[in-house]
């Protein structure tokens, strides 16, 4: 196992910009602090690459998803996520940017690992809510996969559903449908 000297003071945008990869790692600031966790179990990459591709394969033109992308929500004190997978207009994903602007996020979706929960139940619920960030759904693997979905109203997140099976949604004027069950599966399935 190798030792890597991390940062001892808070990250600016361009200390963040100059952090080595690390693979093994999943890396994010939170107000200036640097967070590493663990990179999460198969059960959890494979739901979050179904979701990603099931949200392309529905998704209008305008709009693509793409999964553990930077977005930056904030400059002063530094926050960088790094969502599961989140949603952003098309023309500005075809740009190939190294992050995203929070600004230019639509949805983000979440799914929750042992040593994130409360991170995904609690910090990015307000934290995204707070940066405008229109939709956030939060999906959990547990023995049976649910998904709670919220949209933002006045300010706040309100729930505008629970899941479990299939999942029927709108976003941007778009019905999607959602296979939970086939997020942790070999196979994915097209409801």
């Amino acid at each position: 196992m190798s030792v890597m000297e991390w940062p001892h003071h808070l990250l600016s945008l361009e200390d963040w910009i100059d952090l080595p990869e690390t693979p093994e790692y999943q890396v994010e600031a939170v107000e200036g602090v640097l967070v590493v966790a663990p990179r999460p179990i198969s059960f959890h990459q494979r739901a979050v690459i179904r979701l990603g591709y099931l949200l392309n394969e529905q998704l209008v033109d305008e709009y693509c998803a793409l999964s553990e992308v930077e977005m930056v929500v904030g400059v002063s004190p530094l926050t960088v996520r790094v969502p599961d997978v989140l949603v952003a207009p098309a023309a500005l994903v075809e740009t190939n940017p190294a992050r995203l602007s929070v600004g230019d996020v639509r949805l983000v979706i979440e799914v929750l690992s042992e040593g994130t929960k409360r991170t995904d139940q609690v910090t990015k619920f307000s934290e995204y809510a707070e940066a405008g960030i229109e939709h956030y759904w939060i999906v959990d693997l547990d023995s049976l996969v649910s998904m709670i979905t919220y949209r933002l109203v006045d300010e706040d997140y309100e729930n505008f559903g629970e899941f479990s099976g299939a999942a029927e949604l709108e976003f941007a004027g778009t019905a999607l449908a959602i296979d939970l069950n086939a997020l942790t599966t070999r196979r994915a399935q097209r409801l």
